[in-house]
């Protein structure tokens, strides 16, 4: 089956500075993904590679079937099929809403228009708005006119460049949820690109970590988070600290707070050195249990806090505990370990 997007070995470089090394992956028809990294991993710059906007140096652009450009050969812009959402919405300020909506089915009889035009004021809950202008409409709104826009000539596929980033911080997980609603209803093969983590949890289907213009891992959400290919993917997604342990046999770990088994073997040999990944969720408050660590740090999340513990040998771990357990800093705790998915990478040898 042909894919939306297949991205081969693209590399770019800018004024002699490597920009994309070698990136390569796919996205099925009416999937969702996100390119997930810090400022500066060229997300964006690979973005406006699918959006024909940067050149490349090395690799293809696959749309619909379509070669879209490789070093050679560019399709131009208008003619990949590409709705694009830029950060600042980019919204004309002299047009209606109605009229931004509409603004690219020019072509198209009046009749189309209005049927897409009510399709997507219906779809985005944009009713009471469709005759006022973008200075009068808030963040959200102005982002789902922007989206409407963007959707509107039914594109082949849909890009998004930071589209929560004017929102303020506590609306953008719950906007990233309903925005999925209404990509998933319309069907339409959607990329974004963001910085944030719940955002990405919230919106993709598929998940692109990137990193000093590498792609470290295409995965979904939850093997990202329990299954990491990388230490940088393990640091990066998530919360979670490295603690030392040695290799048993191919099912088992010896670490300083227990022996911790796995499902499947992890193809490391018996008697290595290992950095095993130990998350919040990993480390329960157990006031029977013998195992004590003690309170360092810790933040109020609501049902939540997130402790930072000490060890007596001073490795430091976290817990998520719920909040009625409301313990000084200072005090010793009870712990216990309920680890499902054991992750741990080789130790590098220090120079």
């Amino acid at each position: 089956m042909t894919r939306a997007i297949e991205i081969k070995n693209v590399s770019v470089s800018i004024e002699g500075r490597s920009i994309l090394e070698n990136i390569s992956f796919g996205l099925e028809e009416a999937g969702i993904a996100c390119l997930l990294g810090p400022s500066g991993c060229g997300k964006t710059t690979l973005l406006r590679c699918i959006a024909g906007f940067q050149e490349q140096e090395q690799g293809e652009v696959w749309i619909k079937g379509v070669r879209a450009s490789n070093p050679t050969h560019s399709l131009p812009v208008e003619q990949r099929q590409i709705g694009m959402v830029f950060q600042d919405y980019a919204l004309f300020p002299h047009l209606s809403v109605a009229d931004n909506i509409t603004f690219g089915l020019d072509k198209q009889e009046t009749k189309i228009v209005k049927q897409r035009l009510d399709e997507l004021v219906e779809l985005l809950s944009l009713q009471k708005h469709i005759n006022k202008y973008p200075h009068s409409l808030s963040g959200g709104q102005q982002q789902r006119v922007a989206l409407a826009r963007a959707m509107a000539p039914r594109p082949g596929v849909l890009l998004l460049d930071e589209p929560f980033a004017s929102l303020d911080v506590e609306l953008r997980e719950q906007i990233a949820r309903e925005l999925r609603q209404i990509i998933k209803k319309d069907g339409i093969t959607t990329i974004m690109v963001s910085h944030n983590q719940l955002e990405a949890f919230a919106m993709a289907d598929v998940i692109g970590v990137m990193n000093e213009g590498k792609l470290l891992q295409w995965d979904n959400a939850f093997k990202l988070y329990h299954e990491p290919n990388t230490t940088e993917v393990a640091d990066f997604i998530g919360e979670g600290v490295f603690i030392s342990g040695e290799v048993i046999n191919d099912k088992e770990v010896k670490t300083e707070i227990g022996d911790i088994k796995r499902i499947g073997p992890h193809g490391i040999e018996q008697g290595q050195k290992v950095s095993v990944l130990i998350r919040p969720d990993d480390i329960l408050h157990d006031d029977d249990s013998n195992m004590t660590a003690r309170v360092i740090d810790k933040a109020f999340r609501g049902a939540e806090f997130l402790y930072t513990l000490e060890l007596d040998s001073g490795v430091r771990l976290l817990s998520l505990v719920p909040s009625h357990h409301d313990h000084p800093i200072n005090e010793p705790i009870g712990i216990r370990l309920e680890i499902d998915h054991l992750v741990i990478f080789p130790q590098q040898d220090e120079a």
